[in-house]
């Protein structure tokens, strides 16, 4: 049933959000770079604002919301730019966010959204809903707009603003994501100066025009990212006068600055940093059910949607036998307990535990367990034997070799990947590790032969599942896709495009659990882990702060923009009040609203360079 938000003025006085580890993807220090930021304490050049400082590990692969894929990217945009719905932080169901309202015809074919008179452009020029119908549209329409959020709108048929605060979406078939449109609506009076969009970066000129809670003020490139309370935000401005994510390549270094209070924030905690820290002055440890899988993909060939064939992936990983051998190497159990040391939870099927509805375990007759001794009996019948020397060998005579592509500061990826040599060797099976600071470029050429890859999940399924779609492979080998490792597996497609037309909670869930039976037979996909997310925070410069969900979630990397919008700067600060907390102001859904049943769903937040690297 419908509900309505209220205003800002008829809030309750706004409560602390739980205080927990402030979530920030540690970004790599430049060690060269002195910044003029500091943590929480008062910026005496500034007058003596408060500043949030967060220290982040991954580089920025694009500011345009139209090319982003990387969860730092992402994340930001979300703190930029309004989405037409947004997810509640207690529980992630959709709650308004540009449009209060949303109403569908008979035949879900039509969407009509009623887009809020109370949002402005931080230029000061109103929101409308021409400018969300010409972001659907570009879109729609141009392949480089299309590069990131092209499977949002791929069913769209026509969108169109009658009015100033009606926008229409009509469908070629009937889909269930439209209160999970994960797109942020742009101003059209900037964007569409715009030429080329594949080369259009959005870092050039400062402020940068948006309509979420923090504006975007500054940039430099593998240094800083910071941004400005929006005054005019409708749910009111955030409390801390600046937020900046720092870069720091090496993240002993992030958790020396956070020691020194030269950072407010630090995440993915290795154990032994978790377990340091928790006995630190003034620090708190967020150890809480993350919503990230950790797995190993493997290359089935590169192939464009043209058909065209590229990279170097090994013909050996095309066997299904080889693929499964693989899978039955990998001691799970020990992973979580040696290299996550408990701050996990075995990997099984690919959409984590923390999301009941959709999270989906193998039957006892379909689980492949570990079994060395199954594993080298399913290479031999694929045709590679062990010769004298241990090694095995193709009926070409050449040895099974791969190469592992990771990340370099992931310190699980590297702890992983040892493992994996021990376990392949003692099969007769070679493995060069290759951990490089750019996963993107070989990765999107097709250039490896199996990956450590991850993503975070949010509130709901289908984009997750479209990366593993036919239609996700890039139209050329130059060009870029959405998709994760070049699966194009049919009877994954068909069941899909079941999903995605499926408005029945239940039954959508059971096809979304078919769809993840289907990925994990195939063995393109071994989901190992499913980690904690652990991350710390100065109780000294920050009073408080909303985790997602509340009960026990994550800060950094939110499906929205609560913990930073939400943040209370601890007691003395200069910072000036803001609105009330999300679990006030993200009370319902408007009147009117059609909700989907059951709009518990998960959504991946996408995107790729590596276990830490996606959305």
């Amino acid at each position: 049933m419908a509900r309505t938000v209220p205003s800002r003025n008829t809030l309750r006085p706004p409560r602390p959000g739980r205080r927990v580890a402030i979530g920030a993807a540690a970004f790599a220090l430049l060690a060269t770079a002195a910044l003029p930021v500091r943590g929480a304490v008062a910026d005496d050049s500034k007058g003596g604002e408060k500043v949030l400082t967060v220290a982040v590990s991954q580089s920025v692969d694009s500011l345009s919301p139209f090319l982003a894929q990387r969860v730092i990217s992402t994340s930001v945009h979300r703190l930029m730019y309004e989405y037409l719905t947004d997810y509640d932080a207690g529980d992630g169901h959709a709650i308004p966010g540009l449009a209060t309202a949303w109403n569908t015809s008979p035949d879900k074919l039509t969407w009509t959204y009623t887009i809020r008179k109370d949002a402005k452009w931080s230029d000061g020029r109103q929101v409308t809903a021409d400018d969300a119908a010409w972001t659907f549209n570009k879109t729609m329409t141009d392949k480089g707009a299309a590069t990131a959020n092209g499977s949002f709108v791929a069913n769209f048929k026509k969108v169109t603003a009658p009015g100033p605060t009606t926008l229409v979406v009509e469908l070629k078939r009937p889909q269930a994501t439209m209160t999970a449109l994960d797109v942020p609506i742009v101003p059209r009076h900037v964007w569409e100066k715009v030429g080329d969009f594949t080369r259009f970066n959005n870092d050039r000129r400062f402020p940068v025009v948006g309509d979420g809670p923090f504006v975007l003020t500054d940039y430099k490139v593998d240094q800083y990212i910071k941004l400005r309370p929006n005054k005019t935000f409708w749910r009111g401005a955030p409390r801390f006068d600046e937020l900046v994510f720092k870069y720091y390549k090496d993240n002993d270094a992030a958790v020396a600055a956070l020691r020194k209070g030269e950072v407010s924030f630090v995440s993915n905690l290795t154990p032994a940093q978790a377990s340091s820290l928790k006995s630190a002055s003034h620090i708190k440890v967020n150890d809480a059910p993350g919503r990230r899988f950790f797995a190993l993909a493997a290359n089935p060939g590169a192939q464009a949607k043209d058909g065209t064939r590229f990279g170097d992936g090994n013909p050996a990983l095309l066997d299904p036998r080889v693929r499964r051998a693989l899978f039955a190497s990998v001691d799970r159990a020990m992973l979580v307990d040696k290299v996550f040391q408990g701050r996990a939870v075995e990997g099984e099927g690919y959409i984590p535990p923390r999301f009941a509805d959709y999270f989906w375990k193998p039957a006892a007759a379909q689980r492949i367990a570990y079994d060395p001794v199954e594993a080298a009996a399913l290479l031999d019948a694929a045709g590679y034997r062990t010769g004298a020397d241990g090694r095995r060998t193709g009926k070409d005579g050449r040895p099974l070799g791969l190469r592992l592509l990771c990340h370099a500061i992931d310190p699980n990826d590297k702890a992983v990947s040892k493992y994996l040599q021990e376990w392949w060797a003692k099969l007769g099976i070679g493995l060069t590790v290759d951990c490089v600071d750019n996963v993107t470029d070989p990765w999107m050429s097709g250039e490896y032969d199996l990956a450590l890859d991850g993503y975070s999940v949010s509130p709901d399924p289908d984009y997750v599942l479209s990366i593993h779609t036919c239609a996700a492979r890039p139209a050329t080998p130059k060009a870029t896709g959405q998709t994760d490792d070049f699966v194009c597996d049919r009877p994954f497609d068909e069941l899909y495009a079941k999903q995605l037309a499926e408005y029945d909670t239940a039954k959508r869930a059971d096809l979304v659990k078919r769809m993840e039976s289907r990925l994990y037979d195939t063995g393109y996909i071994n989901v190992m882990a499913y980690p904690n997310a652990v991350e710390a925070y100065r109780t000294d410069q920050i009073e408080s702060i909303t985790t997602m969900p509340e009960a026990a979630g994550n800060i950094y990397g939110q499906d929205g923009y609560w913990s930073w919008w939400s943040a209370v700067p601890a007691s003395g600060s200069a910072a000036k009040p803001g609105g009330g907390s999300p679990a006030q102001v993200v009370l319902g859904i408007v009147a009117g609203a059609v909700v989907l049943a059951g709009a518990v769903s998960f959504v991946v937040l996408r995107r790729r360079v590596g276990a830490d690297d996606r959305e």
